[in-house]
């Protein structure tokens, strides 16, 4: 039996809770009551699916049991977005990928937005191993954040940057207490750039002519292996590489990518309403999650 269609939450002007943010068109913090959590409504860029790029991510961690932040759909003042609850909550606050690293890689510059080739799994590795007071806490953390990284291979993910992850930490005495962050923004996934037709980059195009693997292969992430790369790897080459090097850590998210099938990625997406999404996006995006799931299943630990 099909399953209903995701919710779409309706957000009024009196909750928003950062008035001057609306002006940049990009996005606001908002709260429906005072008992309620904090939401951050994106608005999309202008002919993307970012809105149901995020929303479709977020179902799919959930179905792999991946940590992650809570998306659903969302309309303010007739326009369409997506809604992320807040999980800085409980006195935690958000201690960003870029902080992280510049605490603990020699030389590394948090100011750096594009093409921070000092952003390598390796670095962040030993961030995570500098961050955690025990072997066993930052071997935890480490396998977490391998199930976000062969998330992003999943859904085609290019956008893991410096901020695009970070810590949970909170005051308890006088330590500080932190857990990975739930893995969150991944609107730049899922080919939500392309248009359904046109003679460039096209996801009708990309269809007939059976380049939706070239198209997942061809992709530039914001994750280097070495500094030295003048670009980062496609997720999919990430976990490849990754997943040789450090067996024991990307084993766990791997082994749980059965639960995505086919089947499971239609029903996913089959849920976005119909006005939200056109046929092709939704045939472009299971096509992409199938081609790079049957590239991960490759992988031999």
């Amino acid at each position: 039996m099909p399953q209903p269609a995701y919710i779409v939450l309706e957000i009024q002007p009196q909750w928003v809770l950062e008035g001057e943010a609306l002006g940049s068109k990009e996005k606001f913090w908002y709260r429906a009551d005072d008992n309620e959590p904090e939401w951050l409504f994106k608005f999309p860029q202008p002919n993307t699916g970012q809105h149901w790029a995020e929303k479709i991510a977020a179902e799919v961690a959930a179905c792999l049991e991946i940590l992650h932040a809570h998306v659903e759909f969302a309309i303010f003042q007739d326009t369409r977005g997506s809604a992320t609850e807040s999980f800085a909550r409980e006195g935690r606050n958000l201690f960003h990928g870029n902080q992280i690293l510049a605490g603990n890689v020699l030389g590394y510059d948090p100011t750096k937005a594009f093409r921070q080739s000092d952003h390598t799994l390796d670095n962040i590795f030993v961030a995570i191993d500098k961050t955690f007071l025990t072997p066993e806490a930052a071997h935890r953390t480490k396998i977490l954040f391998a199930s976000y990284i062969v998330l992003d291979a999943l859904i085609g993910n290019t956008d893991r940057h410096h901020e695009n992850w970070g810590i949970l930490r909170r005051r308890v005495g006088e330590h500080w207490q932190g857990l990975l962050a739930p893995t969150f923004d991944h609107a730049s996934s899922l080919g939500r750039e392309l248009v359904d037709t046109s003679d460039g980059k096209c996801r009708q195009r990309l269809l007939r002519e059976g380049h939706v693997g070239r198209y997942a292969e061809n992709a530039h992430g914001a994750i280097f292996w070495n500094k030295t790369d003048k670009r980062g790897l496609s997720p999919l080459e990430l976990v490849r590489r990754a997943a040789v090097a450090q067996p024991e850590i990307f084993k766990p998210a791997l082994g749980r990518l059965d639960r995505l099938d086919r089947h499971k990625a239609e029903d996913i997406v089959a849920r976005v309403p119909d006005a939200w999404m056109t046929p092709i996006a939704r045939e472009f995006s299971i096509e992409l999650m199938c081609y790079n799931s049957e590239e991960l299943g490759n992988i031999r630990l």
